[in-house]
């Protein structure tokens, strides 16, 4: 890594150190199990999306328990993927999903999996349940959405001083809601309380489309449930670190998929695994 003490740039070698490589002991379920609850009505993509992300960065297996019509259409994209209830290592909750929408059956049905204290990553629609997790838990929020979530807290925390200074509004966010912030833009800040901020740089452009927010979160849901035992032992050095890799994956998978030109955030899904054999290999 290199840079600042505020602000470490996160490189291929240190990202190589977080990707689960399964030996021939291995089965389905020591790779990790992602539970899975995003998608809605109006945004079922969202679901598809995080789901084929996860299963392409190497998740042992994906339980879906989301809205049971965007099951249907996940099932539809990947047949593999399992949508009855059962033990999980990881959850990833609130792609697509909008908190002011949230049923009561849904609300209590995400309160049960934040109970459970394994890992979570909190996107989108259940930025805000960041003070009811009870596990280690990274949130990804961009700067607008931060704003909405810190607003409350701080009258500081406008759109235009987030973008001003992110890496700054990331680390304040990670102490306010004792969580890992994984505060998205063409440079990404992970900040977690007591540990490094990290910066992940060089983003392709055309990796401003609609879909890829939700891309990387399920990379980032599928590299947690895969480090389950690394997070336990250290999660302030597990977590940020994960976190980054995530993003340092979805901008090269980006890179892979682009190839210089217009790319679509299915298209980064599906070069996640490139990415990561090309990490292995460099």
């Amino acid at each position: 890594m290199t840079g600042s003490a505020e602000r470490l740039i996160w490189t291929a070698e240190d990202a190589r150190e977080w990707i689960a490589v399964p030996t021939a002991d291995d089965d389905k379920y020591s790779r990790g199990v992602l539970g899975v609850i995003t998608g809605s009505h109006d945004y079922p993509g969202a679901a598809v999306l995080g789901v084929e992300a996860a299963a392409r960065t190497g998740v042992g297996m994906v339980r879906y328990t989301g809205p049971r019509a965007v099951g249907g259409i996940v099932l539809a994209r990947r047949p593999e993927i399992v949508t009855q209830s059962g033990r999980v290592q990881a959850w990833l909750i609130g792609s697509g999903m909008n908190a002011g929408r949230r049923t009561f059956v849904l609300g209590g049905e995400i309160q049960q999996a934040l109970a459970q204290g394994v890992p979570t990553v909190l996107d989108a629609g259940a930025l805000d349940l960041a003070p009811d997790a009870t596990g280690p838990t990274v949130i990804t929020p961009h700067a607008r959405e931060l704003a909405e979530l810190l607003s409350p807290r701080s009258t500081e925390a406008t759109l235009d001083a987030i973008r001003a200074d992110a890496a700054t509004w990331a680390a304040r966010a990670a102490d306010e809601f004792a969580v890992t912030v994984l505060l998205k833009g063409s440079t990404t800040h992970v900040a977690s309380p007591g540990s490094p901020s990290y910066a992940v740089t060089d983003a392709p452009g055309w990796l401003a489309t609609a879909g890829t927010g939700d891309v990387l979160a399920g990379i980032l849901g599928a590299l947690l449930a895969t480090n389950t035992e690394r997070i336990a032992r250290d999660p302030a050095l597990a977590l940020p670190a994960l976190a980054a890799t995530a993003s340092f994956l979805h901008s090269r998978a980006a890179d892979l998929a682009s190839g210089g030109g217009p790319i679509t955030a299915l298209d980064v899904a599906e070069h996640v695994p490139a990415a990561i054999a090309a990490l292995l290999r460099d």
